[in-house]
Protein backbone atom coordinates (compact mmCIF):
# COMPACT_ATOMS: atom_id res chain seq x y z
CA UNK A 1 0.00 0.00 0.00
CA UNK A 2 2.83 2.52 0.34
CA UNK A 3 4.58 1.66 -2.77
CA UNK A 4 1.16 3.50 -4.42
CA UNK A 5 1.19 5.76 -2.81
CA UNK A 6 4.47 7.24 -3.16
CA UNK A 7 3.64 6.81 -6.88
CA UNK A 8 0.97 8.88 -6.91
CA UNK A 9 2.28 11.17 -4.44
CA UNK A 10 5.04 11.80 -7.15
CA UNK A 11 2.07 13.33 -9.72
CA UNK A 12 0.22 15.07 -7.02
CA UNK A 13 3.12 17.22 -6.10
CA UNK A 14 3.59 17.31 -9.39
CA UNK A 15 0.59 18.90 -10.27
CA UNK A 16 0.94 21.36 -7.05
CA UNK A 17 4.30 22.45 -8.39
CA UNK A 18 2.99 23.09 -11.22
CA UNK A 19 -0.36 24.97 -9.80
CA UNK A 20 2.49 27.13 -7.25
CA UNK A 21 4.57 28.06 -10.07
CA UNK A 22 1.72 29.04 -12.30
CA UNK A 23 0.47 30.77 -9.11
CA UNK A 24 3.37 32.90 -8.81
CA UNK A 25 3.59 34.01 -12.17
CA UNK A 26 0.21 35.01 -12.13
CA UNK A 27 0.40 37.07 -9.12
CA UNK A 28 4.10 39.18 -10.23
CA UNK A 29 2.03 40.14 -13.53
CA UNK A 30 -0.89 40.74 -11.89
CA UNK A 31 1.32 43.30 -9.75
CA UNK A 32 2.84 44.70 -12.85
CA UNK A 33 0.03 45.41 -14.63
CA UNK A 34 -1.62 46.71 -11.37
CA UNK A 35 1.02 48.73 -11.13
CA UNK A 36 1.11 50.38 -14.18
CA UNK A 37 -1.70 51.10 -14.79
CA UNK A 38 -1.55 52.88 -11.68
CA UNK A 39 1.17 54.67 -12.60
CA UNK A 40 0.23 55.50 -15.66
CA UNK A 41 -3.60 57.50 -13.86
CA UNK A 42 -1.42 59.14 -11.43
CA UNK A 43 0.92 60.45 -14.25
CA UNK A 44 -1.92 61.23 -16.25
CA UNK A 45 -3.61 63.33 -13.43
CA UNK A 46 -0.19 64.99 -12.79
CA UNK A 47 -0.30 66.05 -16.42
CA UNK A 48 -3.70 67.44 -16.09
CA UNK A 49 -2.79 69.64 -13.09
CA UNK A 50 0.22 70.82 -14.47
CA UNK A 51 -1.74 71.82 -17.67
CA UNK A 52 -3.88 73.85 -15.34
CA UNK A 53 -1.29 75.46 -13.60
CA UNK A 54 0.57 76.39 -16.76
CA UNK A 55 -2.26 78.03 -18.65
CA UNK A 56 -3.25 80.23 -14.77
CA UNK A 57 0.51 81.08 -14.78
CA UNK A 58 0.25 82.31 -18.42
CA UNK A 59 -3.08 84.92 -17.46
CA UNK A 60 -0.84 85.90 -14.52
CA UNK A 61 1.74 86.97 -16.58
CA UNK A 62 -0.51 88.76 -18.87
CA UNK A 63 -2.71 90.09 -16.22
CA UNK A 64 -1.66 90.28 -12.85
CA UNK A 65 -4.40 91.37 -11.17
CA UNK A 66 -7.05 88.82 -12.80
CA UNK A 67 -7.01 86.53 -9.88
CA UNK A 68 -6.77 87.38 -5.55
CA UNK A 69 -3.77 87.22 -4.19
CA UNK A 70 -4.64 84.25 -2.61
CA UNK A 71 -5.49 82.09 -5.30
CA UNK A 72 -2.22 83.07 -7.03
CA UNK A 73 -0.43 81.75 -3.89
CA UNK A 74 -2.78 78.56 -4.18
CA UNK A 75 -1.53 78.13 -7.44
CA UNK A 76 2.19 78.40 -6.47
CA UNK A 77 2.00 76.22 -3.90
CA UNK A 78 0.04 73.06 -6.54
CA UNK A 79 3.20 74.30 -9.14
CA UNK A 80 5.94 73.51 -6.09
CA UNK A 81 3.79 70.61 -5.56
CA UNK A 82 4.43 69.23 -8.65
CA UNK A 83 7.46 70.09 -9.03
CA UNK A 84 8.12 67.93 -5.40
CA UNK A 85 6.22 65.12 -6.70
CA UNK A 86 8.93 61.89 -7.24
CA UNK A 87 8.26 60.16 -10.12
CA UNK A 88 10.77 57.82 -10.16
CA UNK A 89 9.90 56.40 -6.13
CA UNK A 90 6.29 54.98 -6.23
CA UNK A 91 7.43 53.71 -2.87
CA UNK A 92 7.92 56.70 -1.10
CA UNK A 93 5.11 57.35 1.16
CA UNK A 94 4.93 61.40 0.98
CA UNK A 95 3.91 60.99 -2.70
CA UNK A 96 0.13 60.24 -1.38
CA UNK A 97 0.20 62.92 0.83
CA UNK A 98 1.23 65.32 -1.89
CA UNK A 99 -1.43 63.82 -4.34
CA UNK A 100 -4.04 64.46 -2.00
CA UNK A 101 -2.75 68.18 -1.31
CA UNK A 102 -2.61 68.75 -5.36
CA UNK A 103 -6.20 67.56 -5.25
CA UNK A 104 -7.40 70.04 -2.53
CA UNK A 105 -5.60 73.03 -3.78
CA UNK A 106 -7.08 72.48 -7.11
CA UNK A 107 -10.81 71.93 -5.52
CA UNK A 108 -10.05 75.33 -3.60
CA UNK A 109 -8.80 77.28 -6.49
CA UNK A 110 -11.94 76.23 -8.50
CA UNK A 111 -14.41 76.62 -5.82
CA UNK A 112 -12.72 80.73 -5.30
CA UNK A 113 -12.99 80.90 -9.26
CA UNK A 114 -16.20 79.58 -9.95
CA UNK A 115 -14.91 77.02 -12.06
CA UNK A 116 -16.43 73.66 -13.34
CA UNK A 117 -12.98 71.73 -13.80
CA UNK A 118 -12.43 68.02 -12.82
CA UNK A 119 -10.12 65.49 -13.88
CA UNK A 120 -12.38 63.34 -15.52
CA UNK A 121 -9.63 60.35 -14.42
CA UNK A 122 -10.45 60.62 -10.68
CA UNK A 123 -14.08 59.41 -9.49
CA UNK A 124 -16.46 61.54 -8.29
CA UNK A 125 -18.55 60.31 -5.67
CA UNK A 126 -21.74 62.05 -7.16
CA UNK A 127 -20.99 59.18 -9.80
CA UNK A 128 -21.02 55.23 -7.76
CA UNK A 129 -20.99 53.97 -10.83
CA UNK A 130 -17.91 54.73 -11.99
CA UNK A 131 -16.36 53.16 -9.24
CA UNK A 132 -15.25 49.64 -9.68
CA UNK A 133 -13.47 47.20 -7.23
Amino acid sequence: MDYLDDIFGASVNLEDAHLKDGFQEGYEAGFAEVGLKTRFRTGEELGFYRGCIDVWNSVIRVEPTCFFPRVQKKIKEMDELVSKYLIMEPENETITDILGSLRLKFRAICATLNLKLKYNGYPNAAEPSEIQF
